[in-house]
């Protein structure tokens, strides 16, 4: 097992629940087995993992755990739910390396049966004036985008209604709108707001209430307007979401989930439950844009994702195969993840 530090400069700075940071800092992690070299990635980020300090910790840990035993060792030592980076670090490598073995891209180990060349994902809107913000939607749907993301909550709810109504104004109902409140709104607020999104055709809100309110969640539910959370899978309760019917839709970050094959199995079995699944970056590298990629390409008829992050960075650790035309996103049908591990260099 081999690990490599770098960092990225991002594009634009980032606003995140740590703080605004203007670089991905992370670890590039190389693990050989079944005679293939995997790769995998560890970006932490503040508010939804572990810190720099602990994911790298965690990964020399798994280093002597790897020189001593075998994969199942590492893993062992690496917990999801106290350094997820760091898990998706070696699991992402863990999985690229048996994919690479068995001679299919990542997508198809997890479902033989399957065969997918593309995945539907989202543009992301920030919060701007209302003629602002129907612009950069208009734009995006020019690009190819039949589905916008468009940020709320920072603003009172009648302003944000200003802001949807004249994104619908300019957009036909073809166009999928969802708004991402980030936790913002009380549950009056909320109540408000998913009123009048009603009327615009609004598919549904991330997060509009604070993260441990599953029940005010749950109570928002039942309308034309559904619930997708987020910030409510920072610890992963995943079980308690769906136990507590809080989620029409889940927010899925394979790396703050402990890797890909944790974020898919939560998928399927959100799926079984009749919640919708949706795949996300925390503004990664490639490696780990790819690897949320295929667990997105695993599953059937999934919805648009949040994967077209990787304009996010100013700096990339290799080339991206992954190539966004007409608001999909092409899947690599190499074996493993479509990268090779040769090529990933953390110097950038």
């Amino acid at each position: 097992m081999n690990v490599d530090r770098f960092s990225l400069p991002l594009s634009r700075p980032l606003a995140t629940a740590g703080g605004t940071i203007d670089e991905r800092s992370g670890f590039v992690v190389r693990y050989d087995h079944r005679g293939a070299t995997g790769v995998g990635e560890a970006t932490p980020l503040p508010g939804w993992t572990e810190s720099i300090a602990d994911c790298e910790a965690a990964l020399d840990r798994a280093s002597e755990a790897a020189s001593a035993g075998g994969h199942t060792d590492v893993l062992l030592a690496l917990d999801a739910g106290e350094v997820p980076a760091a898990r998706h670090g070696f699991a992402t490598a863990l999985l690229d390396a048996d994919a690479r073995a068995d001679g299919v891209p990542l997508y198809r180990w997890f479902d033989t049966e399957r065969r997918c060349e593309r995945v539907p994902v989202n543009a992301t809107v920030g919060d701007s004036s209302p003629e602002e913000t129907a612009d950069a939607v208009e734009r995006a749907v020019e690009a190819g985008f039949e589905c916008c993301k468009i940020k709320v909550g920072s603003r009172s709810v009648a302003d944000d209604v200003a802001r949807l109504r004249a994104v619908r104004d300019r957009v036909d109902d073809g166009v999928t709108i969802r708004a991402d409140a980030n936790g913002a709104w009380s549950r009056e607020a909320a109540e408000r707001a998913f009123a009048a999104f009603a009327d615009l055709g609004v598919a549904y809100v991330e997060q509009p209430l604070p993260a441990a309110d599953l029940t005010g969640h749950a109570a928002l539910r039942g309308g034309p307007v559904g619930v997708a959370l987020d910030e409510s899978l920072v610890d992963r309760r995943v079980d308690a979401v769906l136990k507590t019917d809080a989620a029409d839709v889940l927010i899925l970050k394979p790396m703050a989930l402990g890797g890909p094959g944790n974020a898919h199995t939560l998928a399927m079995r959100a799926r079984e439950r009749g919640v919708e699944p949706v795949v996300t970056t925390t503004v990664d590298a490639v490696v780990a844009r790819l690897a949320a990629l295929h667990v997105a390409a695993a599953i059937p008829n999934v919805a648009p994702c949040g994967l077209a992050t990787g304009d996010r960075l100013a700096a990339d650790l290799a080339a991206d195969p992954a190539r966004v035309v007409d608001g999909e996103m092409t899947v690599p049908q190499d074996a493993g993840l479509g990268v090779d591990p040769a090529e990933v260099r953390t110097d950038a």
